[in-house]
């Protein structure tokens, strides 16, 4: 049995567009959509335009993480060959998403699979070339594919990725979900999958106040899970950032003066985000928090 988590935030018009991503898809295993948010209108829109074809779950409302721990234990099955997909209300799989998924999970040994996200912005303006360039240098290239081919641990996406049923039941609710799940299963001994063909479509930031929120909210996420578990791996850090940007693949990727400039501006933002965050957790004594989502909310993210 497959399941399918669609994990949305009062966004109906995109999360209608994310389930029928999914519908429309030729999967071959038997499986079950369940939209998971706080709001009666998502709840009205299931029953009326999906009744029979998609199950609504009512989120409490605590936080991502508190909501799949729910989830987890209701639909907790020894069967490890039942699969956990997890996604957004607010992206979109591609039409083979699922099998791509599936394929690498038929090696028992892998035991959570990440999609790869694609940018939906045009690399035609600067936080539009910034998203393509952090995806598709940054999380596919160097923290993915060349991760996974080495067979070294690798971090999912919360966009979309699977997991084996029956191994976890829990997770912690103060750090990212897409980076603590592969880590859980790692340290039983799983490898991490990277379905290169399994696409999800992400809208970025398109201002500096929301990227800059959105990276923190990562960076930190990623603090706090080094401090509760000391052998994590570091994926993403400020010295990785340092001596694995500067390498021929990254200084290839532009391909004209703007997008060099581009390029040289990425480096100073990254440089500023770190330092802000320092700043934050050493002096202001703030750190990431899972459960109020309309805080951390990135506006410019939500899909119209």
């Amino acid at each position: 049995m497959i399941h399918i988590i669609i994990t949305s935030y009062n966004e109906p018009n995109s999360t209608r567009i994310a389930i029928n991503k999914f519908l429309n898809q030729n999967i071959k295993e038997k499986y079950k959509i369940i939209v998971a948010d706080p709001f009666p209108e998502i709840e009205e829109m299931i029953l009326n335009e999906f009744k029979g074809k998609v199950e609504y779950f009512a989120d409490p409302d605590e936080g991502k993480s508190y909501c799949l721990n729910i989830l987890f234990n209701k639909l907790y099955s020894d069967d490890k060959n039942d699969i956990i997909i997890m996604s957004d209300g607010d992206v979109f799989a591609s039409e083979n998403a699922v099998n791509e998924i599936l394929k690498l999970f038929k090696d028992p040994k892998i035991g959570a699979v990440t999609g790869r996200p694609i940018s939906l912005d045009k690399k035609d303006n600067k936080y539009g070339y910034w998203s393509h360039f952090l995806l598709d240098v940054g999380a596919h290239e160097i923290s993915r594919k060349e991760r996974f081919a080495k067979g070294e641990f690798l971090e999912c996406s919360g966009y979309l990725f699977a997991i084996r049923n029956g191994v976890i039941k829990e997770i912690p609710t103060d750090v990212a979900e897409d980076t603590v799940i592969p880590y859980l299963f790692y340290k039983k001994g799983y490898k991490i999958g990277y379905a290169d063909k399994a696409l999800v479509y992400v809208k970025w930031p398109d201002n500096f106040k929301d990227w800059i929120k959105q990276k923190k909210r990562a960076a930190d996420s990623h603090n706090k899970l080094i401090k509760r578990y000391p052998d994590f791996p570091k994926v993403k850090s400020f010295f990785n950032e340092i001596f694995k940007g500067v390498s021929f693949r990254v200084l290839r990727y532009p391909k004209n003066a703007k997008e060099y400039y581009w390029t040289l501006l990425l480096y100073f933002s990254r440089l500023y985000m770190w330092l802000s965050l320092f700043y934050d957790n050493k002096l202001r004594k703030k750190s990431y928090e899972d459960g109020w989502r309309e805080n951390l909310s990135v506006e410019s993210t939500r899909l119209k």
